[in-house]
């Protein structure tokens, strides 16, 4: 049986296939489900990204959050690995944590991005404990990706 925790603060709208895809409005943004709940808050508004990232009592999760925008491409580069690796039940932190995805649209969420000072995309940002722990910038491969998330 297959169970999705799908989140989002706009509208969307989701497509059910083989693969069990979910898009975005505008379909640049996939993602999959896994037999292991996993949360992907996609297009998250400030009030989401505060509940989930910044939640102190999350303390068997790190979330990432995806800063992106649009018309960015490396962006649209990246999120395909980060969703696979959030999705994927065997890959953890150093610490042993699980993975929540949060992405931000830097158009929209223009106050989070100045509160974060995104000035490069993509950026992807590591929370842990409902406190920011470590970030990277530009389009990483998956073992770079893979890397990172060990540190966490």
């Amino acid at each position: 049986m297959l169970f999705v925790t799908f989140k989002a603060s706009t509208r969307l709208h989701i497509a059910s296939t083989a693969g069990h895809t979910l898009r975005s409005a505008v379909g640049l943004r996939k993602f999959h489900g896994s037999l292991k709940c996993q949360e992907h808050y996609l297009n998250a508004d400030e009030k989401t990204f505060r509940k989930i990232a910044l939640d102190p009592s999350r303390t068997d999760k790190a979330v990432l959050v995806d800063f992106y925008a649009e018309w960015c491409n490396p962006c649209k580069t990246i999120s395909p690995l980060l969703e696979k690796l959030t999705s994927d039940d065997t890959v953890k932190t150093g610490s042993g944590r699980s993975l929540d995805l949060v992405t931000v649209d830097t158009d929209k969420q223009f106050v989070l991005a100045l509160k974060y000072m995104i000035r490069s995309l993509p950026t992807v940002i590591a929370f842990k404990d409902g406190r920011k722990v470590d970030q990277f910038i530009g389009a990483l491969n998956e073992n770079e990706i893979r890397q990172f998330i060990a540190k966490l």
